[in-house]
């Protein structure tokens, strides 16, 4: 009884703080399981509501209900437009949807600023639920156990909705099967709409109900989107009553866990997180031609028809293809005909060397006369790289101290985002977790450089070891999954790795980061570099070395094999390919580039804090691979370099607005640049008509093919 005494108040408190978390969550489940939308800003309709409840809240039930019908308001206009705004990214996948979501968020939280202040407002709830009841001995808040009744009648009115109404068929009709629900004379988009408004209008409520719970303030739409996430991921997309429970659980761990395990309560919601989207992924049905839901195709006619199709497709120069392909009546393109993945997408990315002519997509940019050089190809490809090389060289001329800092930040970001085009232009892996091995890297900088090794090279080597182990580590848990399911683990492993940046104190430093640690020195018996000239210099050669590399390997047999498995890996998996293995090692390579990136942050900024390595940096990775082109390396470097001129250059002239520039820029990139920077060259003529972006593939197993062809390595 003790003990029951002891955790009454947490347990009670997790069940309202549950239950505030399933009404926003409701509505986040509605927006990704009905209208397929990966809404990264549902936090923000949570914080619409709050904020107008707390501004209208006066302490009298006219002030409560006027509060909650103005921010559900608000919050289901917010949710339609939401849906106007995410039309026309229908057929780009959840990866363009995550980027312009979490773009509007950035501009919604700047525009809540301006309005409401920076400050947490004061919520005034009616003086009979301002009080306390007695609840088994202890004394409660009256308001909370109001709460937890109405959350549980909304579960109770919102499952009957969905199953017994015509409006709910309607809704699980838009998802499962559209167009039969246009041949029963509704709109599809009017439903979508519905579903994204009611998605708004459940957080607009719950943001109005809950500010006494989680009041409006910096850093509450994140955190209620995090948790939130966790809760979907948890309870599933079908039922309500599993994300009502995954969400009593999820706030009994805030709760009653930080009174029981304090140490172990910041990992366990994110871990829960990741082992559920791993273990989902290990026993996906195999996606068939009815799509991922649809009846498993019977083993004996699969087997069959793939030896056939084995037969057919003969190599190149088989005596005998074309008699086949005459005889079974079906039309080869040459150069492509009886070609596994693998050897079409090799064939594709050696086109233009076997050629002798400029990459497709350069036009005549490259002067003609480059191309009578010996090894002309490989200075046509070359020159942009060049180009770019005698820019970054001369910014120390051109630059104040300043800036010169900023370019070196950029190049660290750089690194990051050339990382990220490798998992998910390259392998197919979209990713928003790079940050873990980032700041992995990060991190061993820093203590070597506390333990008193400062030379460059080491710290360099030291750290990208690191963090390839880190990645070989969590490597596993990733390359089995694919398209959403991919984002959301490795949102989790950076959430989890955040939580352990701030937990361990004595490595990390904790919440205030690590600063004052000996400079680094460029080579052996060298002075410790200060000037930020230097710091410059030495972050570009790394940088042009660990650039260097990446491009030696993609455009090597190995980065050919990787990019046919992101183009046909059903194909390559038949072939013998050991896809995983490929895979794998991408991932493990991309961690240690990653760790290279945040140690030479730490090298030019001489300070390390969790926000560095957050999600927020995870999200600007992302932005920069897509303004350059997923499959592009001097794209990502030219996006990072154009988020840290917006992020810190040009905010520096309108003070406060920094995460509204940033918003603005996520929003253009993803409506301007579907392709990105490398689609642009190859947009009119000339082109191989080949998109630059690599979609991300809807969620499917590794046996499943992928909707999107390999794709032509940019450089």
């Amino acid at each position: 009884m003790d003990l029951l005494d002891a955790h009454l108040i947490p347990a009670v408190d997790g069940v309202a703080f549950g239950l505030l978390l399933f009404v926003v969550a409701a509505g986040l489940s509605l927006a990704f399981g009905t209208a397929g939308v990966l809404n990264l800003s549902h936090g923000t309709l949570y914080a619409i509501g709050a904020y107008t409840g707390a501004e209208l809240s006066d302490g009298t039930w006219g002030g409560l209900a006027l509060g909650l019908a103005a921010g559900t308001a608000a919050a289901c206009v917010a949710g339609a437009g939401l849906s106007a705004a995410t039309a026309p990214l229908a057929r780009r996948g959840h990866l363009a949807q995550a980027l312009l979501t979490f773009g509007l968020a950035l501009i919604g939280g700047d525009l809540l600023i301006q309005l409401f202040g920076a400050d947490e407002l004061p919520v005034r709830v009616p003086e009979v639920l301002d009080s306390s009841v007695m609840l088994l001995g202890h004394r409660y808040p009256a308001y909370r156990l109001c709460f937890i009744v109405m959350a549980v009648l909304l579960a109770a009115f919102g499952t009957w909705v969905l199953t017994r109404t015509r409006m709910g068929a309607a809704v699980r009709a838009a998802a499962d099967d559209p167009q039969m629900l246009a041949a029963t004379g509704h709109n599809p988009r009017a439903v979508h709409t519905g579903v994204l408004a009611a998605a708004g209008a459940l957080a607009g409520a719950a943001g109005v109900l809950g500010a006494p719970i989680i009041g409006p303030g910096p850093g509450t739409s994140e955190n209620v989107l995090m948790l939130s996430l966790v809760v979907v991921v948890l309870g599933g997309l079908r039922s309500l009553w599993a994300t009502f429970f995954a969400a009593v659980a999820v706030g009994e761990v805030q709760t009653l866990g930080v009174s029981l395990v304090p140490d172990l309560a910041p990992y366990l919601l994110f871990a829960a997180m990741a082992a559920v989207l791993v273990l989902r992924s290990r026993f996906a049905e195999p996606a068939t031609a009815h799509g991922p839901a649809g009846p498993a195709p019977d083993p004996v006619a699969r087997l069959r028809g793939h030896l056939a199709g084995r037969l057919r497709r003969r190599p190149r120069g088989t005596p005998g293809t074309a008699e086949a392909a005459k005889a079974s009546g079906t039309a080869q393109t040459p150069g492509t005909a009886g070609t596994s993945g693998a050897d079409r997408a090799t064939e594709t990315m050696g086109a233009d060397d076997r050629s002798g002519a400029a990459p497709r997509g350069y036009g005549n940019r490259v002067p003609k006369w480059i191309g009578r050089l010996p090894g002309g190809t490989a200075w046509r490809q070359a020159a942009p790289l060049l180009v770019l090389l005698v820019v970054l060289i001369s910014l120390p001329a051109l630059l104040d101290a300043y800036s010169i800092s900023l370019a070196g930040s950029a190049l660290a970001l750089g690194l990051l985002a050339v990382s990220v085009t490798i998992l998910t232009g390259y392998a197919g892996l979209p990713t928003l977790g790079q940050t873990a091995p980032f700041a992995v890297g990060a991190y061993a900088t820093a203590n070597l450089a506390d333990a008193g090794w400062t030379v460059g090279p080491v710290q360099i080597v030291l750290s990208a070891l690191a963090a390839a182990v880190f990645s070989a580590v969590v490597g596993p848990a990733v390359i089995r999954a694919r398209g959403t399911t991919v984002l959301m683990i490795t949102l989790a492993i950076g959430e989890l790795t955040g939580a352990v940046v701030n937990q361990l104190k004595s490595v990390t430093g904790g919440a205030d980061g690590l600063v004052g640690f000996p400079a680094t020195q460029a080579l052996w018996g060298g002075e410790g570099m200060l000037e930020e000239s230097e710091l410059y210099n030495y972050a570009l050669v790394v940088a042009v070395v660990a650039v260097s590399v990446t491009l030696l390997v993609l455009r090597s047999p190995a980065g050919k094999l990787l990019t046919g498995t992101r183009g046909a890996e059903a194909r390559m998996r038949a072939s013998g390919h050991p896809v995983g293995r490929y895979l794998l090692v991408a991932h493990i390579c991309a961690g240690a580039l990653a760790g290279v990136g945040g140690s030479l942050m730490v090298t030019v900024q001489q300070y390390l804090s969790p926000a560095d390595v957050g999600f927020e940096i995870a999200a600007f990775a992302l932005l920069a691979v897509v303004i350059g082109g997923t499959t592009s390396v001097i794209g990502a470097l030219l996006g990072a370099g154009l988020i840290v001129a917006t992020r810190d250059w040009v905010a520096g002239s309108w003070p406060g607005h920094g995460p509204l520039l940033l918003g603005v820029l996520f929003v253009a990139t993803v409506y301007v640049l579907p392709r990105g920077l490398a689609g642009l060259r190859g947009g009119s003529g000339g082109g191989n008509g080949r998109s630059s972006e690599a979609p991300v593939p809807e969620d499917r197993p590794p046996s499943a093919p992928a909707p999107n062809p390999a794709g032509k390595v940019s450089p």
